[in-house]
């Protein structure tokens, strides 16, 4: 268990609390297109591709663009890479408020701003892991990554408002909300003493020709992709696949993003007592596992959310399991690393939700898409296996090279 005093006397809280307001809220716009996709693609009369495209979208610029989020913490400070990401983001859902969206590519184009609010993984995580020691990198990220806590709030009110009021002002209030959160980030925030000084380009992108690099983006793109490919996906699947109405489906979304992001926390927390690659190897079993259950379109809809929870925890899990590994491989690069990761987790998540989008529109049937995925994660689970060993050895000789360190589990 975790000392709670301890935890709270080895770093920031109140910049642990600002990242976790700025990833919330982040995560909260980020999938604004998902929860209104039902809405949005009969009001443009999209198909089951364009509506699979229209919710990857941002998944996939968020991927691309927490390399340049990485790249701007490391050399320019979290915080003020955070102020200005956030502001584009605003003025971006201001314009689709007072303009609308009048066709496909404007929903697109919408879709390419919203991944500046996926970008805050890289901004959100360096800006919490700086103040916090080694063994309690795995809880403490967690926290700082539960803010993808968004994905619930979206899911839960997103299809009502835009029900009520029409989905263009839904815009407008998130708009509020962001503006309201950037306060409350500019004021908590602070840049720890420990971060290190910024590197040239050269360096960073050094990090590429390490393979544990390459290792840990195929880790997390599984296990976060698992997560938001479905947070973003479940409510048009739902509509689609069992009739339920948007605002259902929307209150079923909220229940599996939650179970998915709440429980990232708790899976730092178990990887810092038992071991990250332990815990990881095991989540994606289970997750694969849950995925080809799903893929058969289970009859009863109940069965079906059932098996889609599972995945939900098992990629939450996952989610802090991958995040107490990192920053015990990585610290003067945790910022391009983190961007780097957090880029092939949005790639996972774009293909996720835009293989279930093209799998329905040319066979009748999400089924190769859920199947793809889980052999995706029984590669991981392969992957994991052969790094595994060296590791262990590399990651305990670290530890042993600092006599004060206290011992770390992985």
């Amino acid at each position: 268990m975790i000392d709670r005093d301890s935890f709270a006397k080895s770093g920031h809280i109140p910049t642990l609390l600002a990242a976790f307001l700025y990833f919330d809220a982040s995560f909260t716009v980020w999938v604004l297109l998902g929860p209104m996709g039902v809405q949005i693609g009969n009001s443009l009369h999209l198909d089951a591709a364009q509506k699979g495209l229209m919710v990857a979208t941002p998944v996939l610029s968020g991927a691309l663009l927490r390399i340049v989020a990485g790249l701007s913490a490391d050399r320019f400070g979290g915080k003020i890479t955070g102020i200005v990401a956030q502001l584009i983001v605003i003025a971006a859902l201001v314009a689709a408020w007072q303009i609308g969206l009048p066709s496909f590519r404007a929903v697109q184009a919408l879709g390419i701003f919203l991944g500046v609010a996926g970008a805050s993984f890289a901004i959100a995580l360096p800006l919490a892991s700086r103040w916090y020691p080694p063994p309690y990198q795995g809880f403490a990220l967690g926290l700082a990554g539960a803010g993808n806590i968004g994905t619930v709030f979206t899911a839960l009110v997103a299809p009502g408002l835009a029900l009520a009021y029409g989905f263009q002002n839904v815009f407008g209030l998130a708009a509020i909300f962001l503006t309201v959160v950037l306060v409350g980030f500019v004021l908590l925030a602070k840049e720890s003493p420990a971060r290190p000084a910024p590197l040239t380009l050269s360096t960073y992108f050094n990090v590429l020709r390490i393979a544990d690099t390459w290792w840990f983006m195929l880790f997390y793109g599984v296990t976060f992709g698992g997560f938001v490919g479905l947070a973003s996906s479940l409510v048009i699947y739902l509509h689609t696949q069992y009739g339920l109405t948007p605002v259902h489906a929307g209150y079923l979304t909220a229940l599996a993003s939650f179970v998915g992001a709440s429980c990232r926390p708790l899976g730092g927390g178990l990887a810092d007592k038992f071991g990250g690659v332990k815990t990881l190897s095991f989540y994606y079993i289970v997750a694969a596992i849950a995925l080809i259950i799903v893929s058969f379109g289970l009859p009863n809809l109940w069965l079906a959310m059932a098996a889609i929870l599972v995945v939900m925890l098992a990629c939450g899990l996952g989610d802090g399991a991958v995040f107490q590994l990192v920053p015990l491989r990585f610290t003067r690069e945790m910022g391009v690393v983190t961007g780097l990761v957090g880029m092939a987790g949005g790639v996972g998540g774009f293909y996720l939700a835009s293989s279930l989008g093209l799998a329905r529109q040319y066979t009748g049937s999400y089924q190769s898409g859920f199947l793809i995925y889980a052999a995706l994660a029984l590669i991981a689970f392969v992957g994991l296996s052969v790094v595994k060993r060296r590791w262990r050895a590399d990651f305990s000789a670290a530890a042993n090279a600092d006599t004060q360190a206290a011992p770390i589990r992985i």
